[in-house]
């Protein structure tokens, strides 16, 4: 199913996420995006990217924390071949890919100190090192970082540099949780309902009381909770 990229809702916290995209848009400053999880930060990021001037090239997205630590610089800065056992062919990492576009660096809250150095490198000089490769390549990235971890406590404990925190916290955006903008809830259900609808079928519909417990609800998983339950609900109709 296609991503959108559209933040929904009508509530004081939504417009001026909203508003504040506009216009931060088209910066090339660096952009932190904090909150709890599934509070719609990579949607925030598509957001930005197809704003921006950028969004010609690619927008390309990693999750840090789901990819081992050992492998995190040959995913980020691409390796040549041989340069270690397995990397039988050249492999362009995600900067490259991202070149001209925007890189998405998500959960980088959980990457490990030397990573973290190595990626303050290529934020202050603006070239990366493939693995193996004896020569750098310059690259021409946005780069947008997200995270659910409150970086100034793992700054103090010694987990994340505050060099880099400073680094990339140039434009501080904070996406809220789904229980302080409870008047969007309604708008999110009937879209996601409509989203998540069979072909030739009807979106699910709510009647009052049940709208109105969901909108009390207080959805500790925030907008993910909200349209996994809208998925089942809609599969449930077939």
């Amino acid at each position: 199913m296609k991503t959108h990229s559209q933040y929904i809702g009508a509530s004081n916290a939504a417009q001026s996420l909203r508003s504040m995209l506009a216009t931060i848009a088209n910066s090339n400053a660096t952009v932190m995006i904090t909150g709890e999880s599934g509070t719609g930060k990579e949607l925030l990021a598509r957001a930005l990217h197809e704003q921006s001037l950028r969004a010609g090239s690619n927008f390309v997205p990693i999750n840090c924390a789901a990819i081992p630590k050992d492998l995190l610089e040959s995913e980020l800065f691409g390796h040549r071949k041989g340069a270690f056992t397995g990397a039988v062919n050249d492999r362009v990492g995600r900067f490259e890919l991202a070149h001209g576009g925007t890189l998405f660096l998500d959960e980088i809250g959980d990457m490990s100190l030397d990573m973290q150095v190595k990626l303050l490198r290529v934020l202050q000089e603006r070239v990366i090192d493939p693995v193996g490769s004896t020569r750098q390549v310059p690259i021409d990235v946005r780069v947008i970082a997200a995270t659910h971890r409150d970086l100034e406590a793992e700054i103090q404990a010694g987990r994340f540099r505050e060099d880099l925190y400073y680094r990339l916290n140039v434009l501080p955006v904070v996406t809220p949780p789904l229980r302080e903008r409870p008047q969007d809830i309604p708008e999110l259900l009937n879209f996601y309902a409509a989203h998540y609808k069979a072909p030739h079928s009807h979106a699910i519909r709510f009647n009052p009381a049940f709208l109105d417990a969901l909108t009390n609800y207080a959805w500790p998983g925030n907008v993910r909770e909200l349209t996994n339950l809208m998925d089942r609900f809609s599969t449930c109709l077939l």
